[in-house]
């Protein structure tokens, strides 16, 4: 069955289909279609979305939501995601399960609101002090959309931590015939609750190995639930450098960092064993947008008889480095296709290709046309 539909509405049907009960939003651009489809549907459900008066409350309200044990959502551009970042990482510190869709547009700053670009991946992976990991996605179509925002959910639920969908105008407003039989039935993951079992003793942020999730309480329940962005031990009591302390400081990169097997999505093509991937010469690597010109690129190389296979990156972060070195292991040459300005993801994974040619393929405030991939990818054939 096909219907017409565009990436923003299907990341809200994505949400509602992971069980998403609260939306807090400020309308701008080009996230706005995302706002419009909770603000229409959820309160169907007997559920919520508020129109917040500004970025800054609607994360807030996102976070309180979720400490009170509903799946919670907000939708917003470059320049809200900027005024949200303190709320983002208070939500890091309080291990809060919540998805944040993130539209790019043009920028910096306000930038070009009905323009589209890729320059807030660096900002999205990269906004919390200390370094810490949380989960980036980023689609290249309707379904992915829809797929991945059911995908994030389950990802900030099991690990209790914020996820950012980060998409792109072109991905959220192009509206296309969208294949609802290649939509997952996905299974959908809750938070775990302490079951106060055997008389244990809740603390709010207990685990046993760092790699561990703590158990999770509602806050205003009949448990006490020690809430703080400050640094603080697992019952949540402040404390500055104590050995607790920096054991669930650590805990928090960690439970991230030793299970992203478990995070982590991409999209080879052709599929490994399918014929064409292990002889690749080059491997073109993109995410978002640019993947779909990528993809359209890597199909007439082949038709020219070029051994190219196509890397869809659908995780940005924690950065797949296992499955990309295994993706390229045979390429003499890898070419990163993304719509900024210097090659902000090629960044961050060049230092995995250090025996190959590495080329970049990139534009600001336009789209990137396959004949450029193209003629990158037969410079170095």
């Amino acid at each position: 069955m096909f219907k017409i539909r565009n990436g923003n509405q299907m990341i809200a049907q994505g949400g509602i289909a992971a069980g998403c009960r609260f939306f807090a939003g400020y309308p701008i651009t080009p996230a706005s279609g995302i706002y419009k489809t909770m603000i229409d549907e959820l309160p169907k459900r007997g559920d919520v979305a508020i129109s917040s008066p500004d970025e800054i409350s609607a994360l807030a309200f996102c976070v309180g939501a979720s400490q009170r044990g509903f799946k919670s959502m907000t939708a917003t551009s470059g320049p809200g995601f900027s005024l949200m970042v303190e709320t983002l990482q208070y939500a890091v510190m309080t291990e809060t399960p919540l998805v944040i869709a993130l539209v790019q547009r043009l920028g910096p700053s306000t930038g070009g609101a009905t323009q589209g670009g890729q320059g807030d991946v660096l900002f999205a992976g990269h906004s919390i002090a200390g370094g810490y990991t949380i989960p980036v996605f980023s689609p290249s179509n309707p379904v992915e959309a829809y797929n991945l925002t059911i995908h994030a959910f389950n990802v900030a639920e099991k690990f209790r931590t914020p996820v950012i969908l980060l998409t792109d105008k072109e991905v959220g407003m192009t509206s296309e015939n969208v294949d609802y039989e290649k939509l997952e039935d996905a299974e959908v993951v809750n938070r775990k609750y302490f079951d106060g079992k055997n008389n244990q003793e809740f603390k709010t942020y207990s685990f046993r190995k760092r790699g561990d999730v703590p158990e999770f309480v509602s806050v205003g329940g009949d448990v006490k639930v020690t809430v703080t962005g400050s640094a603080h031990d697992m019952a949540g009591k402040l404390q500055k450098n104590s050995p607790e302390t920096i054991a669930v400081l650590r805990h928090l990169q960690e439970k991230i960092a030793f299970r992203s097997r478990e995070i982590i999505r991409l999209d080879l093509d052709p599929a490994p064993g399918d014929g064409g991937t292990e002889d690749a010469e080059t491997v073109v690597i993109s995410y978002g947008v640019s993947a779909r010109t990528s993809r359209e690129a890597v199909k007439n190389l082949r038709k020219r008889g070029k051994r190219v296979s196509f890397l869809n990156l659908q995780t940005l972060f924690p950065i797949p480095d296992t499955q990309i070195v295994e993706a390229v292991a045979n390429a003499k040459s890898i070419v990163v296709v993304e719509e900024n300005m210097r090659g902000l993801y090629r960044t961050q994974i060049e230092r995995l290709f250090l025996d190959k040619i590495v080329l970049g393929v990139n534009d600001v405030g336009r789209m990137i046309p396959p004949q450029r991939i193209e003629q990158t990818v037969l410079a170095v054939n």
